[in-house]
């Protein structure tokens, strides 16, 4: 399924954010495991990953480091820095309360949303 542009412009970061909080990986690697976690769902290109990137690391949010890879080719490592940490909690705290608040108007499964007040739906 293919998510429109604005929907993604929320989630890819977010997406990227909460892969690297588990530790360092490079671009391609990070490509490749957004789609397969997803079900191809978050198929981010190269052309769309590597501006994102550039953009959390002018925010702070990342840093980058040159090393070389198994085969002896340089290549980029990112990890979150603490203000991404800090980000990504905040982030991620708005994301589950959108879900919850979509959930209650009946857009997907509402799982986790809880009941209404009083009952009414």
């Amino acid at each position: 399924m293919k998510i429109e542009r604005e929907l993604m412009r929320g989630a890819a970061p977010l997406a990227v954010m909460t892969l690297l909080q588990n530790g360092e990986m490079y671009g391609y690697e990070m490509v490749k495991t957004l789609a397969k976690r997803t079900d191809g769902v978050l198929d981010l290109g190269q052309s769309t990953l590597y501006p994102m990137l550039y953009n959390l690391e002018a925010k702070g949010l990342i840093k980058s480091r040159m090393d070389k890879a198994d085969t002896g080719r340089p290549r980029k490592y990112y990890r979150l820095t603490g203000k991404g940490k800090r980000r990504l909690a905040k982030d991620t705290s708005q994301w589950e309360a959108l879900s919850v608040a979509l959930g209650k108007l009946g857009l997907g499964d509402g799982a986790g949303a809880p009941p209404l007040p009083g009952g009414a739906a």
